[in-house]
């Protein structure tokens, strides 16, 4: 935190006074341009504040308890670097190097994570990447049990040096919108890798619900049951056991050492472990609650993919609306559905956890207003979980931004299931976003339909683009049908339906599914 100390001669002793501001206001961050970015920090208690940036000003008053908030106007979009200053009771403050553009915030779980240098494809264009406009904070992974006002971090401007350590998503994302628009763009950047969504949610939105809530109250009473004396007392015996077999494993011959032992770690208490219900959401969500930005990306999922998780289409809306409701700001909200991944499916009718949550990501956007999806079920990797190419991930979302935020006209999404009908023996399906048709990735037949008739049971069907945005589905095995769906897998290999400029349609069925 940039703290300003100083000491005040005042008889017979003297008071410590302070003036400080949360780690992310300081030299080289970005403002939101063209709203009243918002401003807080400590000062002394009931002290007046004052804020200067750009010939502009505005003042604040702290409460009892030191701290004070307010907002500043910031104008157009200014890539040259101007002092943000702030002044209470003699104290001064002077952030240096802010430029004024688009701020965004970017969460979720490990491939938002993962960094532009876990890909060396893309290592050429860091070599050439010297962009002092695009910026980013990246978070550092750290718990709380209860939220927290400030968190560790400093704003990197993209370099040869610096964007090896930035997301991969988020930077490919700012850069599009920098090509773009031609303005500022920075990132705030906030993840942990294999961790669900309820983690970076509040506790306080998950107990409105009755099956997060459930695991709220677990988590608190498995908390209360913490003993750390009996939990230290098994640690030490662990580490003292973990201290011999290193010795063991320093003898042995290199040929037959293998790994290393893993030490043990501290054990910590539930609301202090990461991943648990609200804890993330507390170290590394709130202290940038009310950061004035447009809007914020997410890829996230994984980790939610299981049999007795709480269904995606319940907990992804939950914590939008949490976010909003703190922001106090309806921001948009554009996530990426996650990729294909694992072996390939080669029967109609199988089931997954996987696809569950990657329908009910599609699902969210008929809901939930200024919500956009980002479909990449053609880049995964069926060995790894982190497909290495970010690039399209990023520059997906962006396309988002850049027609529902910034008025650009271009096709933003695959083609995304609107409505269907029965004809006869056939599904008359329509879509949105088709520009201007729907096609065959590969310019052959289109795969991986199926229908169902009235007995429940699926099967391959055959596929034809009738018109521009719609296709007809059929089967010989299906005289009767009653739903259709595509790419129903978590790796629907041959799926191959995009719309004209090349985006891939999102998987869907016509049935009303609970997750």
């Amino acid at each position: 935190m940039k703290t300003l100390l100083l000491l005040l001669n005042l008889a017979p002793g003297c008071l410590l006074a302070e003036l400080t501001m949360p780690h992310f206001f300081s030299d080289h961050m970005v403002l939101q341009r063209e709203r009243p970015a918002a401003i807080w920090g400590k000062a002394d208690a009931n002290a007046e504040v004052t804020i200067a940036f750009k010939g502009k000003t505005a003042t604040a008053k702290a409460d009892a308890n030191g701290k004070w908030r307010c907002s500043i106007d910031t104008g157009k979009a200014d890539a040259t670097g101007a002092a943000l200053t702030i002044s209470s009771g003699g104290k001064n403050i002077s952030i240096k190097d802010v430029l004024v553009g688009e701020v965004w915030f970017a969460s979720g779980q490990s491939n938002m994570s993962f960094t532009v240098s876990g890909s060396p494809i893309y290592a050429p264009l860091v070599a050439e990447t010297n962009d002092p406009a695009l910026r980013m904070f990246t978070a550092p992974r750290v718990t709380a049990v209860e939220p927290q006002d400030d968190i560790a971090g400093s704003w990197q401007l993209a370099t040869p040096q610096t964007v090896p350590r930035f997301s991969s998503v988020a930077f490919f994302f700012a850069r599009k919108l920098r090509q773009e628009l031609g303005v500022p763009v920075a990132v705030i950047h906030s993840s942990w890798g294999g961790k669900p969504i309820e983690t970076f949610t509040s506790r306080e939105a998950l107990v409105t619900l009755p099956s997060t809530q459930k695991l709220v109250d677990a988590a608190m009473k498995e908390d209360a049951a913490f003993d750390s004396a009996k939990a230290n007392s098994q640690h030490e015996k662990k580490l003292a056991q973990w201290e011999k077999t290193m010795e063991n494993f320093k003898t042995k011959p290199p040929e037959q050492k293998g790994r290393p032992p893993q030490r043990p770690t501290m054990p910590r208490r539930t609301l202090e472990t990461d991943g648990k219900p609200g804890v993330l959401f507390n170290s590394m969500i709130h202290p940038f609650v009310g950061y004035t930005m447009r809007g914020a990306i997410w890829y996230q999922g994984e980790a939610n993919r299981g049999a007795s998780a709480v269904p995606y289409s319940q907990t992804l809306p939950l914590m939008i609306a949490d976010w909003r409701k703190r922001w106090a700001n309806e921001f948009s909200f554009y996530y990426v559905q996650l990729a294909n991944f694992g072996t390939p499916t080669t029967e109609p009718g199988i089931e997954d956890g996987w696809v569950n949550v990657q329908n009910a990501m599609r699902r969210v956007l008929q809901t939930v207003p200024k919500t956009g999806m980002a479909v990449i079920n053609e880049v995964g990797d069926a060995k790894d979980i982190h497909p290495k190419n970010k690039k399209d991930p990023g520059e997906r979302l962006a396309l988002w931004a850049l027609a529902k935020d910034y008025g650009k006209t271009l096709v933003y999404s695959g083609p995304l299931y609107q409505k269907h009908e029965i004809v006869k023996d056939a599904i008359r399906i329509t879509f949105d976003h088709a520009g201007s048709g729907l096609k065959a990735s590969d310019a052959g037949v289109l795969k991986r339909f199926e229908i169902r008739g009235a007995d429940g049971k699926w099967h391959w069907a055959d596929a034809a683009i009738e018109a521009k945005d719609t296709i007809l589905v059929t089967s010989k095995e299906v005289k009767q049908p009653v739903a259709a769906r595509y790419a129903w897998a978590a790796n629907p290999e041959g799926a191959n339906l995009i719309n004209s400029n090349g985006l891939p349609a999102s998987v869907f069925t016509t049935e009303n599914t609970k997750r």
